[in-house]
């Protein structure tokens, strides 16, 4: 159980004990690779459009950085002008959902679905953890 006073700077994990700290440091971790996941399919899909690879690789910076850029500001855990909860929640869903698409459009239909799945289970954990008192 976390406790009820903690520094809001502390890492989400930190807060707990015992099984439930692992399993917050675990959804965390998965958070990460996830995200991760999330720039690689939007750029791999962009380069995966049919033009010229000229125009491809610079569209492919310029997505990787908006959606960088954007989570970084927006949703991140140490995000300058975080959003309310509720439009975090959507946000993330969005960004995640677009990724998911990405990767449904590159072929791969059945990892996008699975990847659509965990990044929205991981979404719902974060969005606990981090409104619990």
């Amino acid at each position: 159980m976390p406790p009820s006073n903690h520094d809001p700077g502390e890492a989400e994990w930190a807060r707990y004990t015992g099984p439930s700290r692992t399993l917050v440091l675990l959804n965390a971790l998965s958070a990460l690779v996830l995200e991760l996941a999330m720039f690689a399919f939007v750029v791999w899909w962009v380069l995966a459009l049919d033009l010229a690879l000229w125009a491809r690789i610079p569209l492919a910076v310029a997505a990787f950085g908006a959606y960088a850029a954007l989570w970084g500001l927006l949703v991140s855990p140490k995000a300058r002008y975080p959003l309310p909860t509720p439009w975090t929640v959507v946000f993330k869903l969005a960004a995640f959902g677009g990724a998911a698409l990405a990767l449904w459009d590159v072929g791969h239909s059945a990892a996008a679905v699975a990847f659509a799945v965990l990044a929205a289970a991981s979404t719902a954990v974060t969005t606990y953890v981090r409104t619990r008192p």
